[in-house]
């Protein structure tokens, strides 16, 4: 069992969102919490894995230069815009 203060702000804040109906329990709000910490968590490593590969791609020369995918969108777009007109 997990026991915590969590300070009269946060205390006060759970309270309210149980006695408005919100949640049906402290524990309840406490769960979510965590759940969306594992959420955001999950997030930040996936970011993390793809700069650790964009580094090793770098590091390795799997580059395209920033002009030439500028050339590119650019190209992509003017594209788009001559469809419409």
């Amino acid at each position: 069992m997990i026991s915590a203060d969590l300070g009269k702000p946060l205390e006060d804040f759970i309270a309210k969102l149980v006695s408005n109906g919100r949640y049906n329990s402290k524990s309840e709000v406490l769960r979510e919490g965590v759940r969306l910490i594992q959420d955001r968590e999950a997030r930040l490593a996936g970011i993390e894995a793809a700069l650790a590969r964009a580094e090793e791609d770098i590091a390795a020369g799997r580059v395209t230069p920033a002009e030439e995918v500028f050339d590119r969108l650019e190209g992509k777009y003017q594209a788009m815009i001559d469809k419409t007109t």
